[in-house]
């Protein structure tokens, strides 16, 4: 059973949920009953009128079994199943080899259909409403990266590509501004893996790391974001991240790096964007007790920061200074034309779907 907090909106002390830990689908008495009724009626009318009702309606039934059962009430599904096509190869005028494929499509799909049920099973998983789980969980963590409404005279935007289209990133984007609304704190994050081999990860990451920022001083983000990672433990466990900590009522900045591509800094002054030198500390989740230095500087009207992951400036075979040169160029072009520079220097990425690709811009205006 999992517990879930209810949103306290009373002023009343908080209340626990239990949810039950399959999330809808109850495999009880009533639907593996019905499973192996449907088998069976199916295999009478499979035996009795062959030209009429094909052997391939087991297949839908074989397909729901490992949605809806666990691993063992699945067994004696298919069992029935497959007396069921025993009984019928006799009457199939069949001959051996393609009654052998028959049967060999039905035991291949039986095998595959266990093993996925198996594999829910271990997560606690049943029907599809597991996958709208992990659905609603992923957009509920991205919405922590969607960058709040900043007062007037401020624009940010924010865009995240992952490798090979996948729906799951390594990168991501944090972001929070103050109830007063003059102070916004970012944090770009590139976990280690790309695309779905990293989405658990930064799933698990995005939403540790949403709960920190503003929680904790500025100075403090990204040494207590060191500390969780090492305690979790994980084989491929580091990450990189770059921490931004914007006053938005004078246009002064803080940065801080931990192993990440160093930001880049637009100067309305001179028409020209710059890559900034900011210290940059170790790579999270490898050392403790480590320090991140900070890099300070201030915003005047029209200038912009702008920070990314490495799967923007780096490529195969190229460069990473011809990387930092191209994005800079397509970020020089997407200011002139007022576009959204996030985006721009994002598709424009050498690596193009090779790897994924995230930025965020904020600029005074």
């Amino acid at each position: 059973m999992a517990a879930f907090a209810r949103p306290d909106t009373s002023g009343e002390p908080k209340r626990r949920v239990y949810a039950n830990r399959f999330l809808g689908v109850d495999s009880g008495p009533f639907i593996m009953p019905g499973l192996i009724a449907g088998v069976l009626l199916f295999g009478i009318a499979v035996i009795r009128w062959p030209d009429v009702v094909p052997i391939s309606v087991f297949f839908p039934f074989l397909v729901v079994s490992g949605l809806l059962l666990d691993p063992r009430r699945l067994l004696v599904v298919q069992a029935v199943s497959l007396a069921v096509v025993a009984a019928w190869i006799p009457n199939s005028m069949l001959g051996v080899v393609r009654a052998g494929g028959v049967l060999g499509a039905v035991l291949a799909v039986m095998a595959l259909v266990l093993v996925i049920a198996r594999s829910r099973a271990q997560l606690g998983l049943r029907g599809l409403s597991g996958d709208r789980m992990f659905a609603d969980l992923r957009d509920r963590i991205a919405s922590v990266g969607q960058v709040p409404a900043l007062p007037e005279g401020w624009t940010a935007t924010s865009c995240i590509l992952s490798a090979h289209g996948d729906l799951f990133s390594g990168d991501f984007v944090v972001a929070h501004l103050s109830p007063s609304g003059n102070r916004l704190e970012i944090a770009l994050v590139d976990v280690s893996g790309k695309g779905s081999g990293a989405g658990t990860r930064s799933l698990l990451l995005s939403g540790a790391l949403g709960g920190l920022l503003g929680a904790v001083p500025s100075a403090d983000f990204l040494r207590a974001a060191n500390e969780y990672l090492i305690r979790q433990g994980w084989e491929e466990g580091f990450a990189t991240a770059v921490h931004v900590d914007l006053d938005l009522r004078t246009g002064e900045y803080s940065i801080a790096s931990a192993g990440h591509p160093s930001p880049a800094l637009y100067t309305s002054g001179r028409a020209r964007w710059t890559v900034l030198d900011a210290g940059r500390g170790p790579l999270l989740g490898i050392v403790a007790d480590v320090t991140f230095p900070r890099q300070s500087g201030r915003l005047d009207r029209g200038d912009a920061l702008l920070v990314y992951s490495d799967g923007v400036v780096e490529a195969r075979d190229r460069d990473l200074s011809d990387g930092i040169d191209r994005m800079l160029g397509v970020a020089a072009m997407s200011v002139l034309r007022d576009g959204d520079v996030a985006r721009d220097v994002c598709v424009a990425a050498r690596s193009g779907e090779d790897d994924d690709r995230a930025a965020l811009a904020v600029r005074r205006v």
